[in-house]
């Protein structure tokens, strides 16, 4: 569909991981944040991962980095006060949300609450990164891991939409992203969606965001990995379309070279499934 994309406000539901607080990203949050602003966006959430709890929840890169629980929890903190002072310094010329992104462990529930209790986010991002605490969207033998230990891959994939269905039942994230980002590992990806008993999770998990009234991230890294259209699926996305559910941009950035890619391909995608651009924000 052709559209005057200037006519359409840039967002992002889901964006600003910066190399000062994420190690798997690159460039200062500030410099992020300035690039949102060359590029005209009107409101960005900046979502970095939450700190684990505990060493052997660490991203492999962070344990690599010398970092331990504690030294991420410190980390975290000086995240939201870095982001709360850019929020106030550049409030003329972008609205900045200040959040972050969840992982899920095996009970981490009562901690996720102590995060937003003790850091007072503007809102919060709901992501499954993990499946039996085995990251999913990372090294390919991480993922064979986790098919092992759910027993094939079909019931991997289940396994990883009655996790989320757990997340978003006990939070009610106001943001729910990268909805099947199980599929990243799996060329094969739209044969296992629509196996019976994965897609009668699908559908379970997205009636129950429409019911919560929730948002979902349509998240354009996936564009940046190789996958051949967003997360959301297109399948997922029209059955989405049919609960009413929101659906908002997230180039989940992770440098200043990662901002705004694919902006274009989300309003297009949108717009071909009969979405609108006036985009709901988190709250």
């Amino acid at each position: 569909m052709d559209v005057n994309q200037e006519s359409i406000r840039k967002v992002s539901v889901h964006g600003g991981h910066s190399g000062q607080f994420c190690c798997h990203a690159v460039d200062t949050l500030e410099d992020i944040v300035l690039e949102y602003i060359r590029q005209g966006f009107t409101w960005v959430g900046l979502t970095e991962h939450m700190a684990a709890k505990e060493d052997r929840h660490l991203y492999p890169e962070e344990a690599e980095a010398g970092f331990d629980a504690k030294g991420e929890q410190a980390r975290f903190a000086d995240y939201f006060k870095t982001a709360k002072e850019l929020k106030a310094k550049y409030s003329n010329q972008i609205e900045i949300l200040v959040g972050f992104e969840t992982e899920f462990y095996l009970g981490y529930e009562s901690y996720i609450q102590e995060t937003i209790s003790t850091h007072q986010p503007d809102y919060f991002i709901g992501s499954l990164h993990h499946v039996h605490d085995v990251l999913i969207d990372g090294p390919r033998d991480l993922f064979n891991q986790a098919i092992s230990l759910s027993g094939g891959l079909p019931k991997l994939y289940i396994d990883y939409f009655d996790r989320q269905f757990e997340l978003i039942h006990a939070l009610s994230p106001p943001v729910v992203s990268h909805f099947d980002l199980i599929r990243l590992n799996d060329p094969n990806y739209q044969t296992q969606l629509q196996h019976p008993e994965v897609w009668k999770r699908i559908t379970r998990n997205l009636e129950l965001i429409a019911e919560k009234n929730l948002i979902l991230d349509l998240n354009l890294r996936a564009l940046k990995k190789g996958q051949p259209e967003p997360y959301i699926s297109k399948p997922i996305l029209e059955y989405a379309k049919k609960q009413g559910i929101a659906v908002v941009p997230g180039d989940d950035s992770h440098g200043v070279k990662d901002v705004g890619n694919y902006f274009d391909v989300a309003v297009e995608t949108l717009l071909d499934a009969g979405f609108s651009t006036d985009w709901k924000k988190p709250a």
